[in-house]
């Protein structure tokens, strides 16, 4: 009976992310470069404030749009860190990851026939859920604008079939930010237009040198963007699954029927956990963020040294490396570096097609790890980069 199976879930295939990361997450010879998993551990405060939350036995149900005084956490921790006012009340959701928060945003929004714009290279979670909406996403080749999208590049990519842009900074792969300057161009282009933006901030607390902007936050913008965020990259609190929507009351009325009949709420111990998280300016989270910063600085200095480009990320923890001048295409770097240096890289083909070209190496791991694994990229690399030059000559 299987030619009977949804064809559009048959179509969708597993991401290169987690492709590569299940196939070497067992083998500890491997360095594992992957996966945009913190190694840090959660906040003693947010740890404590879970165990709590057993101990006093609240482990049922709560109100499907998350545990009031959470969401309440959630308005005055953006207004605090973004400048965005939501009301607690009626216009944000908690939700089990920004990954739910996203499938449950565009099966609010989409109809069969609508277009999505995708600024690429990019995170290969967008694409299965707008085709799952039958819709249709519209990939934007970033790559000559330092990979990030622009109000021109929108501009030239919008049709009258147009519902959203989504608006995923900092970036996965590329670590690119949009600044408040190239954010205000993109509103007055969509201010007004029949178009919804989806804006995608999981990495916005995980910055260096540029302070994240919300796009929701510029005049009028509101009423068309739906902001995703979370906890799990920013507090490392990834097996948590707490996300959360921040939307005008007219979109979190709609997606919270999405929300209520897809699981009913988010984890009750979490959320608690996650007040917690939300309402302290918590150490650890800047000592996380500072650590990120030292490692990017080291991976892009070590990937430079060796004779590769990089893009030098603003935010988030991955670094997207050209591997042009080795000759080989992503699928095949990464499987001989596995092969034979044992350690695991991305593919840029799991970007969309504008990543081809390109491999991610996520730094949300220890220095050791980055020290070894830098050392063997580069015995893996230097005989390839020098068999080039030979071929030039």
């Amino acid at each position: 009976m299987k030619y009977l199976l949804n064809k559009t879930i048959k179509d969708i295939k597993i991401s290169a992310i987690r492709e590569i990361g299940n196939k070497v997450a067992n083998d500890p010879s491997i360095i594992n470069l992957t996966i945009g998993q913190p190694d840090f551990v959660t906040p003693h405060s947010i740890l404590e404030a879970g165990k709590q939350a057993i101990d006093a036995h609240k482990t049922g149900y709560t109100h499907n749009a998350g545990v009031l005084e959470l969401r309440q956490a959630a308005a005055n921790f953006v207004k605090r860190r973004y400048q965005l006012h939501y009301n607690p009340e009626d216009e944000i959701l908690i939700t089990v990851g920004a990954s739910e928060a996203l499938d449950i945003a565009f099966r609010t929004i989409l109809e069969p026939g609508d277009e999505v714009i995708l600024p690429a290279p990019i995170y290969p979670g967008y694409e299965p859920l707008i085709r799952l909406c039958y819709a249709t996403p519209v990939f934007v080749d970033t790559r000559k604008n330092n990979c990030k999208i622009s109000a021109k590049l929108i501009e030239e990519n919008l049709t009258e079939k147009t519902k959203c842009v989504v608006l995923p900074y900092p970036s996965n792969p590329t670590g690119t930010m949009l600044e408040a300057h190239e954010l205000e161009k993109i509103a007055n282009l969509l201010r007004g237009k029949d178009i919804f933006i989806i804006s995608d901030e999981i990495y916005s607390e995980l910055t260096y040198g540029l302070k994240h902007a919300s796009i929701a936050s510029f005049p009028a913008m509101k009423e068309q963007c739906i902001v995703i965020n979370g906890l799990s990259k920013s507090h490392a609190m990834t097996g948590w699954r707490i996300g959360y929507t921040l939307a005008p009351a007219y979109i979190t009325e709609e997606m919270f029927k999405v929300h209520a009949f897809n699981c009913v709420c988010a984890n009750s111990v979490s959320q608690y956990a996650a007040i917690n998280a939300l309402n302290h300016d918590l150490p650890e989270v800047e000592e996380m963020r500072q650590q990120y910063e030292i490692r990017r600085n080291f991976i892009f200095q070590r990937i430079t040294d060796i004779g590769l480009e990089a893009i030098e990320p603003d935010g988030a923890f991955y670094l997207f490396v050209s591997i042009e001048k080795t000759g080989l295409s992503s699928n095949e770097f990464v499987h001989q570096l596995v092969e034979k240096e044992k350690v695991a890289v991305i593919p840029g083909y799991g970007f969309s097609e504008y990543g081809e070209g390109y491999i991610r190496i996520s730094y949300a791991c220890s220095m050791h790890d980055l020290e070894e694994g830098m050392k063997r990229i580069q015995q893996f690399v230097h005989p390839l980069l020098e068999k080039a030059l030979e071929e030039v000559d």
